[in-house]
């Protein structure tokens, strides 16, 4: 087994360091090499055969607490974010190498059932904020061990919360039960799980059984419903309603009765939908639009991609930066709220998908 064989069967995201003996490496690959300079500002790392690579920058300023502890010579991985600058450099990210290792780290800790011990930072009426390895994590309160569930006899959440936020900064053993990498979060649960039991818990329900459910937790990516003692399931942010949801917090509270649907049960985990209860407002486009068609839209929001465009509640599609000068263009030119001509130059309604050019 070659060197770069042992590197990813050691570590599954490393798979996609490039082959020093392949094509030259793209953004977001997972790279290494020696260091062979360190400046004031800066960190040149040896990626022959491909050239020279630099952290500097913001990149610099982001991996201040890596960089202390590196010396010349060490071997180090980063994650490339411009293939080739202009001065010939390959610009480099420790920060976001660091990150991808600790997910995958998280992963392994997951099926080891790695107990970790870590220090309460937060509280919410939902439950406990953790920190693991830079990652923030939510402990929901239902996956508290008995001697630290809440036990408020009214329910009432502003005493469950004060109850909560006696555990910050107590230490306390936990295990990560989900990773969720585009949000940036873990899930723990402090409960000694028994694989059978939870199996046999697991085993009452099925994908597209409609449940009625209590908001146990309230996330910025989501929200936990509970299904019976013991048993959470999690609704992403993109299951909550058809239309945009900036805010699960603005919708839901804690306590709130609510239907959901089953909608995968896999790792001994249960994924949720509320708005697969709700009609589909895109099957009213099914046949009716087309790539080509001229339709009216309003500005919802701006991402980082261009502009969302609602042609009506819960049915909206992208105007992408590349269709503009500049992103800087597009925001002066398409005002969030206001109505505008589009060209559709994509429709998928089976998937949810619409791209839109404007039209001046």
């Amino acid at each position: 087994m070659n060197k770069d064989e042992v590197i990813k069967e050691e570590n599954p995201v490393l798979k996609s360091i490039v082959d020093r003996s392949g094509s030259r490496p793209e953004v977001d690959s997972l790279v290494e090499g020696p260091v062979i300079l360190i400046e004031k500002s800066s960190v040149f790392v040896d990626l022959s055969p491909f050239g020279t690579g630099i952290i500097y920058g913001r990149e610099f300023i982001n991996a201040k607490d890596i960089i202390k502890k590196i010396s010349l010579g060490d071997i180090i991985k980063a994650k490339i974010v411009d293939v080739e600058n202009e001065n010939g450099y390959i610009e480099l990210s420790l920060k976001e190498a660091k990150q991808a290792l600790a997910w995958s780290e998280a992963e392994k800790a997951i099926k080891a059932k790695i107990a970790l011990d870590l220090e309460v930072k937060d509280a919410n009426k939902g439950g406990l904020i953790l920190e693991w390895q830079g990652i923030q994590g939510f402990l929901p309160a239902s996956q508290l061990k008995a001697d630290h569930y809440p036990r408020v006899l009214d329910s009432d959440k502003d005493k469950i919360l004060k109850e909560l936020k006696k555990l910050v900064g107590q230490r306390i053993s936990v295990m990560i039960i989900s990773t969720l990498p585009k949000e940036g979060k873990l899930i723990f649960s402090e409960k000694d799980n028994n694989p059978e039991e939870k199996k046999e818990i697991l085993s009452k329900y099925n994908v597209g059984d409609s449940l009625d459910c209590i908001v146990a937790g309230i996330v910025d990516f989501g929200v936990f419903l509970k299904l019976e003692d013991g048993l959470e399931g999690l609704v992403h942010i993109s299951e909550l309603d058809w239309g945009l949801v900036e805010d699960p917090r603005m919708m839901f509270k804690v306590g709130d009765t609510v239907k959901a649907k089953v909608i995968e049960i896999k790792d001994g985990k249960i994924s949720l939908s509320i708005k697969a209860l709700k009609e589909n407002p895109w099957k009213e486009f099914e046949g009716k639009l087309k790539k080509g068609d001229i339709i009216k839209g309003v500005v919802i929001k701006y991402n980082k991609h261009g502009a969302l465009v609602s042609i009506k509640e819960g049915v909206a599609g992208l105007v992408h930066n590349s269709t503009f000068s500049s992103e800087t263009k597009l925001r002066e030119t398409l005002e969030l709220g206001k109505n505008y001509n589009f060209q559709i130059t994509l429709f998928e309604p089976k998937d949810q998908k619409m791209t839109l050019v404007y039209l001046e």
